[in-house]
């Protein structure tokens, strides 16, 4: 059975993991590679919200330097907003005490 103390700890945390949620949706990181060639914008909840080429990293005759290039900036900008919700979601349980954990 639960005791008072710790249905409020639940409590609290619940409420503090929807507004971080919140946050990371309200969040956006820039990524770039190519030296700005290709810009991608996510949020902290792994939305993307655009992706930008520059039309000098077109070139017709060598687009498999610009599916790199997205590759590249796609791959960074997830494992950013990853690194952003692992940290701001690890904060909220972080003075969570249950038992047997």
């Amino acid at each position: 059975m639960m005791n008072k103390n710790m249905m409020r700890q639940i409590k609290d945390m619940q409420a503090k993991l929807a507004k971080t949620q919140e946050e990371l949706a309200n969040t956006n990181l820039e990524v770039s590679a190519g030296g700005g060639a290709v810009k991608i914008v996510i949020s902290g909840n792994q939305k993307f919200q655009s992706i930008k080429i520059s039309p000098e990293a077109v070139d017709p005759s060598d687009l498999s330097l610009l599916e790199d290039l997205v590759l590249a900036a796609v791959n960074e900008a997830m494992e950013k907003s990853q690194e952003l919700a692992q940290e701001r979601l690890g904060g909220v349980t972080a003075g969570l005490k249950i038992p047997g954990m």
